[in-house]
């Protein structure tokens, strides 16, 4: 008996997957042939872009609070916007810590907030550093270390950029994180020893040379707290200056281990 068929199609069930085989028509008084599948259906699998968790959360906010430093002194006058990047820049360093111990806590560590916290570390520092290097009149004891750390990072960063994803089996050491503790905890101090230079000065205004030196030396009562403000703008200057070198000399270690664990990547082939 003829078969007849045109156009037409059968599904059939094979290996918990959708197969789609085509049916051949010969002509009358031939049989249907059946030809080999046309490609394979799989159930389509989704996966999320990204998973907005708290700990993410706080990456982000740590990332726009970054530029929000450098808006402060845009929009206040200091001793204001020294205050409000001090709280903002300290505010914004402690979630470094608080969003890595949720993530590990929660079990919510992600891709996402892998990607995002180191950005977000090195943008904080980065602006911070533009601003404390710019109000402090380019001064050399914080110009030299703040370049050292700037040239690092964009260093590091380009080098992971070059390597791609195998960047991700360079293990950081502990090391890396002394590095970037000690470069926040410089910034803030060198910000706190902005908001007492300038009370100072606001406070010594119009009293005239040889009162505050007599005030300072103790030869005149002080009502003004003008010797508190004076030694913690001095205290602040050097713990702040001596901590951004310290942090200068962990960023030369840590980007040079980090490149030498490169070395092998980076070989020509053959």
């Amino acid at each position: 008996m003829p078969l007849y068929a045109r156009d037409a199609a059968l599904i059939c069930q094979e290996d918990d997957e959708l197969h789609i085989h085509r049916t051949v028509y010969l002509g009358p008084a031939q049989t249907l042939l059946k030809a080999p599948p046309i490609a394979p259906l799989s159930p389509p699998r989704y996966t999320r872009f990204m998973r907005l968790t708290v700990p993410n959360m706080l990456t982000l906010l740590r990332l726009l609070a970054a530029p929000g430093v450098a808006v402060m002194f845009l929009y206040f006058t200091r001793p204001w916007a020294d205050w409000f990047a001090l709280v903002l820049f300290v505010i914004a360093a402690l979630t470094d810590w608080i969003d890595g111990y949720l993530a590990r806590a929660w079990k919510q560590e992600t891709r996402l907030g892998a990607m995002l916290d180191p950005i977000a570390d090195k943008a904080m520092v980065v602006i911070a550093l533009l601003v404390i290097t710019g109000f402090s009149g380019m001064d050399p004891w914080i110009l030299l270390p703040a370049t050292v750390i700037l040239f690092r990072e964009v260093f590091v960063s380009g080098l992971r950029e070059f390597l791609g994803d195998t960047a991700g089996s360079l293990k950081v050491t502990k090391l890396a994180k002394w590095k970037t503790t000690a470069q926040m905890v410089a910034i803030a101090v060198l910000f706190a020893k902005g908001v007492f230079e300038h009370y100072f000065g606001m406070l010594a205004f119009g009293l005239g040379d040889q009162m505050v030196t007599a005030i300072l030396s103790g030869r005149e009562q002080d009502h003004l707290g003008l010797s508190t403000l004076y030694h913690g703008t001095i205290l602040s200057w050097w713990i702040g200056v001596c901590l951004l070198w310290l942090a200068a000399v962990l960023t030369l270690v840590t980007g040079w281990d980090y490149f030498r664990k490169s070395l092998p990547h980076l070989k020509e082939p053959g």
